[in-house]
């Protein structure tokens, strides 16, 4: 089993910067690919970014390239979202997930295990 916890959420002035941490109970989180999903209100959840188990693969959203990297410290057990240049489509709940297995995929099917979200507000 995995628990994730979404951390660092909060209100922003757009082309402000913030970062997310999911930090992740479990000895098997670092075999885990792991994701950032977003969701705005009245929309579906999507896809934000994603990273492999090792942190050599990584994949991100078109709207968000350039802009957000994903890391993880699995010494720590914990995956970052820095974001930066951020603008007021940005505004979600952002959450954690982790794979059942070591690479990724952009689908929330992909993921077996999530988080309870993050809150970011971008205003203009």
């Amino acid at each position: 089993q995995v628990q994730l916890v979404e951390s660092g959420g909060g209100l922003v002035q757009a082309g402000g910067s913030l970062r997310l941490s999911c930090a992740a109970s479990g000895r098997t989180f670092g075999t885990r690919g792991t994701a950032w999903f977003r969701q705005a209100p009245g929309k579906e959840r999507e896809f934000v970014t994603a990273i492999s188990w090792s942190g050599i693969s990584t994949s991100y959203a078109d709207s968000v390239k350039g802009r957000f990297t994903i890391s993880r410290d699995n010494a720590k057990n914990t995956v970052y979202l820095q974001m930066n240049f951020l603008k007021p489509e940005d505004t979600a709940v952002y959450y954690c997930a982790a794979s059942s297995i070591r690479g990724y995929g952009s689908s929330r099917y992909d993921y077996d295990y999530w988080g309870q979200g993050t809150q970011v507000t971008v205003s203009s």
